[in-house]
């Protein structure tokens, strides 16, 4: 937060763990960012493990807590458990959480969306149609999923305005800092890692510097290109680490504290 707060993020987004595990840890991290920061928290909330009546207890602590912005998803299932089954007084999904939220309060609502396809997804088509339920329940904003090269979020954006998508649709950037551990999340959630950029890191297991320099280079390129194709918002999954966001940021323009004039783009981050 010290690093990254000087950079002026519209939000920082703020999860649980696998099945919700981290609660109660989020919702402290959340109230503290509230009360210590200048930055605006937006608390995740997940369908997994909790019942509605608990659902909305949680909604009612954070609005008297003053957060007023959602990253409303289904979830992950906790680990070993197999495919996601819903609580049997909770929401179904991941639409059902956005429209019980949004009848509770006016709260901001952040949604996933997977350019390169859910993993439970049975086509692109569907996975339209699903992100295009969460607009029409409420949603404010979709946060994709990380991927590497820029075509693919292009035209995603391009298929979800045929769809009719209107909500801002927010490029997820992972800054990789440690290749292993991009494989391991990448083989849970879908996302493709490019053999070029297998290649880029062959053989850096233990030169942890020179992949930071190699990370950086990548990421700020595929900003940078999707900055020129009017791409002006974008969501870093930090993974707690500030330092390569921050220098992908000072490829892009932003600097801390400063008042450019210009186009820039605008940031958001999440730990």
């Amino acid at each position: 937060m010290d690093q990254l707060t000087p950079l002026a993020p519209d939000f920082v987004s703020i999860t649980y763990g696998a099945g919700g595990r981290t609660r109660e840890r989020t919702h402290e991290m959340v109230v503290a960012v509230r009360q210590r920061t200048p930055i605006e928290p937006a608390a995740h909330l997940t369908c997994v493990g909790a019942s509605r009546e608990e659902i909305r207890d949680i909604l009612e602590r954070y609005w008297r807590a003053g957060i007023r912005h959602l990253v409303a998803l289904r979830g992950d299932p906790p680990s070993g458990s197999g495919a996601f089954v819903p609580h049997p007084g909770g929401y179904a999904g991941a639409v059902d959480l956005v429209a019980g939220i949004r009848a509770f309060a006016d709260f901001e609502i952040s949604v996933a969306a997977h350019p390169e396809g859910h993993p439970d997804s049975t086509s692109r088509k569907a996975d339209l149609e699903q992100l295009k339920r969460k607009e029409a329940a409420g949603a404010s904003r979709a946060i994709t999923q990380y991927f590497f090269d820029p075509e693919v979020f292009l035209r995603f954006r391009d298929e979800a305005i045929r769809a009719g998508i209107r909500m801002p649709l927010v490029p997820g950037i992972l800054p990789v800092t440690d290749f292993g551990q991009l494989q391991r999340i990448s083989a849970r959630c879908g996302a493709q890692v490019p053999p070029w950029l297998e290649q880029l890191f062959a053989g850096l297991d233990q030169e942890p510097e020179t992949g930071r320099l190699v990370g950086a280079h990548v990421t700020a390129g595929l900003c940078q290109e999707l900055f020129r194709e009017g791409v002006e918002a974008f969501h870093f999954y930090t993974l707690n680490r500030a330092e390569l966001t921050r220098a992908v940021c000072r490829f892009l323009g932003v600097r801390e504290r400063e008042v450019r004039p210009g186009r820039l783009p605008t940031v958001a981050w999440q730990d």
